[in-house]
């Protein structure tokens, strides 16, 4: 072979290269778009079929921190005696058992709401509590204090269930 043969050989090489890595290149490229369209499409349906489910967790959230705020809360649990800590564990019993009844909506929740929402149910308990530390004698009087003393503070189910909205505002 002469150089000038090689050289021919080389010039009829080279636009087939080109050609080839040209090709690749595109090939390359139409494949990670059609994966990037395959991801997006998938999210889509995931998020089309979950979205209802997590905005019902959201409600049920809305629902249980309503329901423990402490005029509602006293309002809807009367006492059933005159004994005051009777009457104390009884607010707290309904916390827990309404803490309970939601506690799985969380696999639906962000870990930071969560914890947010943990928060409220430990404070509205311990407001129950030093409220019950009073030298009240009587459930009734209770009732009243629990009332007077968290009257002028900002309840921490409402200071949740405007982070409940906020998180749910960032869905959309």
């Amino acid at each position: 072979m002469t150089g000038e043969s090689i050289l021919q050989m080389f010039g009829f090489l080279l636009p087939a290269v080109v050609t080839g890595v040209v090709a690749f290149y595109f090939f390359k490229m139409h494949t990670k778009n059609e994966e990037g369209r395959r991801r997006y499409l998938l999210h889509k349906d995931s998020q089309a079929s979950t979205l209802p489910i997590r905005l019902q967790a959201y409600e049920r959230m809305a629902l249980f921190l309503e329901r423990i705020s402490i005029p509602n809360l006293v309002v809807r649990i009367a006492p059933k005696s005159a004994d005051k800590a009777a009457y104390e564990n009884l607010l707290i019993q309904s916390i827990e058992n309404e803490f309970d009844h939601n506690l799985s909506q969380q696999i639906y929740l962000t870990d930071e709401l969560w914890n947010v929402i943990k928060a409220a149910k430990s404070a509205t308990v311990q407001m129950i509590r030093k409220a019950a530390m009073s030298e009240t004698d009587s459930a009734d009087k209770l009732r009243e204090d629990i009332l007077t003393e968290t009257m002028d503070k900002t309840s921490p189910s409402a200071t949740a269930l405007s982070f409940v909205k906020k998180e749910i505002g960032n869905l959309w």
